[in-house]
């Protein structure tokens, strides 16, 4: 849950240089706008996409493997 509230917070804080680029005057883009495509924007989708479907990937890279032998196939 505590690693949950991190992501949030670094996506939300990430979030702010990308308001600023879209609610900018339009002269004053050119100064951070790489770092606002190459920086902010790539890692607020993948703090997302981590919020998202972390679980999925905690699960495919898991170090326990799920039990092939479960209660509803297992004849004893």
């Amino acid at each position: 849950m505590k690693q949950r509230v991190i992501f949030r917070c670094i996506h939300l804080i990430l979030s702010i240089p990308i308001m600023g680029y879209i609610y900018s005057p339009f002269d004053k883009l050119p100064g951070y706008a790489p770092k606002t495509r190459y920086v902010f924007f790539p890692l607020m989708v993948l703090t997302g996409l981590w919020m998202w479907k972390g679980h999925v990937v905690l699960r495919l890279f898991g170090r326990k493997p799920a039990s092939q032998g479960s209660a509803k196939g297992a004849v004893s």
